[in-house]
């Protein structure tokens, strides 16, 4: 039996993998006529950082992560692609598992930076964390 894809997760990190998914998962849900969930994973804001420094990080690092789901917003939007977009903090590949499960996604469409699979292996790829901690199927697009 095949599973009616409705919602797609889509995780960016501002590379060229990532737009090569994005462009993958337009078609993708144009055929399926689902949603795409968006979501950018930024670094953990430091706690060791007292005020004013603990705010201007936080907001700093918002920018920065806004500024990289831009591309990705204008893209999906050009398309005419029902979408959501999210900001998340890191642990990337944990954070990825967890949204996809809560928001409850049919399928994980995520670009990879090609490394190879002992690479992978050795310093734990957020694609082998999330192929290990995801609910639903993954693509992931070279």
């Amino acid at each position: 039996m095949v599973q009616k894809i409705k919602k797609v997760l889509l995780p960016v990190d501002g590379s060229p993998s990532s737009m090569k998914a994005t462009e993958y998962a337009i078609d993708f849900v144009k055929n399926y006529q689902a949603e795409i969930i968006l979501i950018h994973c930024h670094r953990a804001f430091p706690s060791y950082l007292g005020e004013p420094l603990f705010q201007e990080m936080i907001s700093s690092t918002m920018d920065k992560a806004n500024n990289v789901l831009k591309p990705y917003k204008k893209v999906l939007s050009d398309h005419k692609i029902s979408f959501t977009d999210f900001l998340f903090e890191e642990p990337i590949g944990k954070m990825i598992a967890e949204v996809a499960a809560s928001k409850k996604v049919d399928l994980i469409i995520m670009g990879t930076r090609g490394k190879t699979d002992l690479e992978g292996l050795i310093i734990g790829s957020v694609t082998h964390q999330v192929l290990y901690l995801a609910h639903c199927p993954v693509l992931v697009i070279r």
